[in-house]
This record gives structure tokens, sequence and C-alpha cells, in this order.
């Protein structure tokens, strides 16, 4: 009974330290390597356990394991016993807990770890950090674009742990942040070496439309497109390359944003110094055309001075015609210096100027009275624009088209392209008017027929139409109309009808309107003035006498 006792406390006792002393599976543990066979290493991991690891486990990326026999190591106890009555043990699953374990406490810290490259991934690469897998994208693997990732693979190197999850055993690290944290010392360092108009050398790195981007030793600086030289420059490229070594002068230094500014003209001398004793205003001088806007031409007239040729100053002639419609890039041109402004550094020039104002040539050789022959450009409501020689116009109006004719029923014979004779009638070099006259070629009919009356003469004319309201009567080819009212003094007498075609009547002038064309006749205001004359000469009606008998004396007298 005693005997059976005892038997019993024993087995509890026994497997009271099993339970003590037995690791939990899922747990790691520390084991020695007893022996090493077939590319796996057989580890006692005591308690009466031993298992097998490949050794591969125990090898970093890109590395020979480095294990003998003795060396005392870590594994993961997935379970106390397999199929092969063998702990079921791993390495690698040990590395990983572990790594866990350390990589936590660096996220937390913010601390960097250590890893290496050894795969390529969609979207980037993986990363090995001592026993757990972490992904590094691709934009995270350097502060610039990598075309060949192949020199950073199983190459020891910190990262930043920008995210991890360990239930979901997701880490994600940076190399850029490391990067750009030592660039940023760096460039603290050499910036801190530097001050503005200090010149140093040093290597164009990266072109772009707007500059060119220049190694300083560990510190970028801007050399922008405007201080590359003191001529126009359109693209860097034209006088940079990449990796090329060149001499600049610290412009600006920006300490709060690490901004360096650089320039090259500023260490060659500023060509706008002797601008105005140069250029002096009204000289002339042979340039080439740089660039061309909707508002003029940009012309170099030296290295680094450029000018303007407004649109306004580019030809006599051709007023609202594009620029580029008069002269094209690079073309050599003579042009003469307007103005300067030294302070914005701007030159007005002008190309017109070059060349003589054709309205003052014209004038010079077609005074007044000239004939001229030219082609009709176009016809207005108010006149003809008629081309003449030097590419200019001249313009017919309405009233110096014909002396016979309204000049709104003239101007309907002419048509765009019609060869016309005119006579230059005035030349106004300021406004750059030229009046022509087309009439003027042939002489004024009205003037020769009325040269020597006056207003109140008494002429003959000839009846030529008979109308209701009056009659029309010729007088030396000029025509006139009498109206009703002033065929006679008498009211009854003031018939249209009474009159024929080819009737000889004695009317008397009432107005003479060379301008108008105009020749104002009266029957009836020669009536009355004969009435008056008779009155004058032979009595009053207030005296006893008829105006019949006043008449009949008169009559008598003539007689």
């Amino acid at each position: 009974m005693a005997k059976q006792a005892s038997m019993e406390e024993f087995e509890a006792l026994l497997n009271e330290s099993f339970e003590i002393d037995t690791p939990d599976e899922g747990s790691v543990v520390k084991g020695r390597v007893i022996a090493i066979e077939a590319g796996q290493a057989i580890i006692d991991v005591g308690y009466k356990m031993e298992g097998r690891v490949d050794l591969k486990e125990f090898a970093n990326p890109g590395e020979e394991p480095n294990l003998k026999v003795g060396d005392e190591v870590e594994v993961y106890l997935d379970r106390v016993e397999n199929a092969r009555g063998e702990a079921s043990i791993s390495r690698e699953k040990a590395r990983r807990e572990e790594a866990w374990d350390r990589l936590e406490q660096a996220y937390a810290k913010e601390e960097r770890v250590e890893g290496a490259i050894f795969g390529r991934v969609k979207g980037g690469f993986t990363v090995d950090l001592g026993g757990a897998v972490a992904f590094l994208p691709g934009s995270q693997v350097d502060v610039r674009p990598v075309r060949d990732a192949g020199p950073l693979m199983g190459l020891k190197q910190p990262f930043q742990i920008l995210k991890m999850d360990r239930r979901r055993g997701n880490i994600v690290v940076s190399r850029r942040a490391i990067l750009e944290e030592s660039r940023a010392e760096q460039r603290a360092e050499v910036i801190s070496n530097l001050h503005e108009g200090q010149v140093v050398d040093g290597v164009v790195k990266n072109i772009t439309e707007y500059g060119a981007f220049v190694d300083l030793g560990g510190v970028d600086g801007l050399l922008h497109v405007t201080d590359m030289a003191w001529r126009r420059v359109n693209h860097p490229s034209e006088i940079l390359s990449i990796g090329e070594t060149v001499k600049v002068q610290v412009v600006k230094i920006n300490k709060d944003t690490h901004r360096i500014s650089l320039g090259m003209k500023q260490l060659q001398s500023d060509p706008w110094d002797t601008v105005a004793e140069k250029f002096p205003i009204g000289s002339v001088h042979k340039g080439r055309v740089t660039n061309i806007t909707d508002y003029g031409a940009f012309v170099e007239l030296e290295a680094g001075v450029e000018g303007l040729v407004h649109v306004s100053e580019m030809s006599w002639t051709k007023k609202n015609v594009h620029p580029g419609k008069i002269v094209s890039t690079s073309q050599e041109v003579d042009v003469m210096v307007l103005e300067i402004d030294e302070q914005k550094r701007r030159v007005s020039l002008g190309l017109k100027q070059t060349q003589r104002n054709p309205w003052e040539v014209f004038a010079e050789t077609h005074p007044a009275g000239t004939p001229i022959e030219g082609e009709v450009k176009n016809i207005t409501e108010f006149g003809l624009f008629v081309g003449l020689e030097g590419d200019i116009d001249g313009m017919v109006h309405l009233s110096d088209l014909s002396w016979d004719q309204r000049g709104e029923d003239a101007i309907q014979n002419y048509r765009k392209g019609d060869v016309v004779r005119a006579v230059v009638q005035e030349v106004d070099v300021d406004k750059e008017r030229i009046s022509l006259s087309i009439k003027a070629l042939e002489n004024d009919t009205m003037s020769e027929a009325v040269d020597g009356v006056k207003r109140g003469d008494v002429v003959t004319a000839t009846v030529t139409a008979i109308e209701d309201g009056g009659i029309e009567v010729e007088y030396n080819g000029v025509k006139s109309f009498i109206r009703r009212s002033d065929l006679a003094r008498d009211r009854q007498d003031q018939r249209p009808e009474r009159f024929s075609v080819g009737d000889k009547v004695d009317v008397r002038v009432t107005n003479i309107d060379t301008k108008t064309r105009r020749l104002g006749l009266s029957i009836k205001a020669r009536e009355i003035a004969e009435e008056k004359e008779a009155i004058d000469q032979y009595g009053s009606s207030d005296s006893g006498a008829s105006l019949g008998d006043i008449l009949g004396a008169a009559l008598n007298r003539r007689g």
C-alpha cells in the first residue's frame, strides 16, 4: 500500500516537472548544434528533444551559412514532437519573432534599422531586416528615380520604418528618408561654408527648360537660364551639358529652405555699362532677329543687348500685319535706336526709320497738280483708295469723282482692280494722307459756263423739259430747274404748260453755287426787277398813273 502511494507521488512529481520545464509550442527556445549532415543542422533544444533545421535558414541574404557544431542558437518550437518523433523547429521563424520585437521597439523610437535588399516585386523591392521581410516601394529607394537597383542588392544599409502591422505581417521601409536626412545634414554643412558673391566650381547634374542644377559638392544650386549669359538663351542646353564642370557665382542663399541661386553671367562684364556710348539715340546698327511676338520683334545688337522693334515701328505702310510677315528669326536687319532706358535695361528700336518715309518721297516727286495712275485698292462709302508708288494709297473723295454726277452715283462706275487716272490735290506727310481728284482731269463746265455771270444778271436760257412742278432750262450747257412759283410774277401765269421745249426765255440769276454745281434762275425775279426799274424811271403808281401806263411808256421809250 505504501509502495503504491509512493509510485503515484513520483508520477505526479514527474508530470509536474514536465509541465514546468517543457517549453510551450510557438515559443523561441535556445539549443545547441550537435551535428551537421545532409545540408541540415541537428539541434538539441533540451528536455531530451532534438530537431532539424536547413542550413540555409542560418544564412543572411547573399551569404553562406556560418555555423559549426557546438554553436548555441535560438530556434522557434513549432511542435514538441513531429511524425518522426523529433521536435519541429525553425531558425527562420525564431529570427522573425526576434526581429519583430526589435523592429517594433525601433519603430516606436523612430530609430533606423539595418537590412538588405534581396528581391524585386511589383512596385518595389523586398528587404530582409534581420529575419523580418519588409516592402521597399520604388519611390522610396532614392531621392531620384533609380533605373538600375543591381548595385544595391544584398548590400547591408540603414532603412527607416514608415509603417508596420505585426498582425498582418506588413512592414514598409524607406531608404530615401535616410538619404534625405543625410543629404540635409550635408547640405547644411556645405551651405554654412558658402556666402553670397563667392565663386565656386560645380558639376552640371541636370538640365531643364528653365535652368540647370549644379552640384557644389553635396548640395545643388539652381543656375537659372536668365543668369547663364547676358544674351538671350532659348534653352540651357545651348551652352551647358550634363557632367560639365562650370565656374559659377553664388547669387543668393536662402538659409531656411537651403536653396541656392547661382549665376554665370555675373562673372562677365555687363554689356549694359556701355550701351548708351555704343548705341546713341538716332544711330543705325545691324542686328539679328532673336524672337518674334505679336507685338513686335526682338533684335540683338550685341551679345547681351537686345532691343524691341514694336510692330508700329516696323513698316511705314503695313499697319495691321503680324511682325512674322515682315521679318523672320535669325534675319539680319538694319535698325535705328529710338530710346534707351538703362534702369529697365530696354532699348526701343525702329525698322522703318532706316528707310525714307514714302509719303515724304511722294510729296517731293508728286507736287499738287501732278497726274498719276493707279489701281483701285478699295471702295468705301466716302470714296476710292488708289494704290500709288512706294506701296502707299491715295484717296479720291466722293466730291472729287465727277463734275456732273453726284458722288454717290459716280462711285458706282468703279470696281476694285480698275486702273484710274487722277490728279494729286494735297499730300499731308504727318497724317500720311494723299488727296486725289479724278474730276480735276477735266475742265469744270459749270465754271466755264458762268464765267463772267454774277448774281442779278439776266441771261437767256433754253427750255429743255416741261414738268408739273416747273420747267428745266439750259444755259451754256448747265441745266437748271425753275419751279412753278418762279415762272411768273402773276399767279395765273405760273403755268408750265404755257412753255414749249426749245423756247428761249429771259431769266434772272438768283444763285451761283460752284460747289453744289447749282445755278438758280427765275422768270418771276426778272419781271419784278424790270417792274421796279420801270417805276424808278417813269413814275410811280402813287402819282395817278396806272402800272400799264408806266410799262407802256417804258416800252415806247425802248422802241
